[in-house]
Formats: structure tokens, C-alpha cells, sequence
């Protein structure tokens, strides 16, 4: 039977997020363009998670069981299911970014935070791929 969920939000946010990197680089002393690509890696992690905890609901025998999962386990879930490429440790860095967008901002931090965006692109190209699969 297949499983009723939409990852298109995710996945036109993952495209948002390419052509961002894209431009900036073609522009990488634009700041605006750098800018851009953060609050685009904002929105894809916060998408990313959400679509991951709704497709392990969704194929899960006891959905109930990751209302009140950590996001650590959340992510140790994903990872036995092979939704992931990378384990916690690395999750945990982009979530760790995420967190430093929405409370403080500074070059610095700005900086920290642009480095760490083409790997999450990749992570959630690979998310969205195993999505793919998995709805199919």
C-alpha cells in the first residue's frame, strides 16, 4: 500500500537551496547571496526533520513511538532505516548551526554556519532520495 505523504515541500526547498550555492558561486564575496543561503539551510533542516519524523511515522507499525523521540534518536532511527548518510555526530553539527541562526548573528557565526550548508546539501539529497524510494 502506499504511503500518503508529500516531500515536495522538501524537495523545492533542497532545489532553493542549490540554486543559492549556485549563485554564490558565481558571487562568493556577496554577502546577501551567503545570507541567502543560510536562511535557505534554515528552512531545508527544519523540512529535512520533519519529513524524515513523518516518514518513519508513516511506515512504522507503532507511529506513536516518535511523538515524544528525542532528535537524537530520531536521527539513530532514520540511520537504522538507511534514510541517512550521516550518523548523529554529524546531525548534530547542523543542528547546532540551525540553533546559532535563530539566536545571535555575526560575521563569525555567519562564516561557521555558510561552511557547514554543501554538506548538509548533500545529506538531504540523500534523505530526499531514500524518500523517494521509499514512497515509490
Amino acid at each position: 500500500m502506499p504511503i500518503d505523504l508529500s516531500i515536495e515541500p522538501f524537495e523545492k526547498a533542497i532545489v532553493s537551496l542549490e540554486v543559492a550555492l549556485d549563485r554564490h558561486a558565481q558571487d562568493s564575496d556577496d554577502d546577501l547571496i551567503r545570507d541567502a543561503c543560510i536562511q535557505r539551510f534554515e528552512f531545508t533542516y527544519e523540512l529535512a526533520h520533519k519529513m524524515l519524523k513523518r516518514f518513519l511515522e508513516a511506515t512504522s507499525a507503532n507511529p506513536d513511538e516518535f511523538d515524544n523521540m528525542t532528535f537524537q534518536d530520531l536521527i539513530r532511527s532514520g540511520n537504522e532505516r538507511g534514510l541517512l548518510r550521516s550518523d548523529w555526530s554529524v546531525w548534530k553539527d547542523y543542528r547546532r548551526a540551525r540553533g546559532t541562526t535563530s539566536h545571535t548573528y555575526d560575521e563569525e557565526k555567519a562564516r561557521e554556519v555558510f561552511a557547514i550548508v554543501p554538506d548538509f546539501l548533500s545529506e538531504a539529497r540523500f534523505l530526499r532520495d531514500r524518500l523517494r524510494e521509499g514512497l515509490a
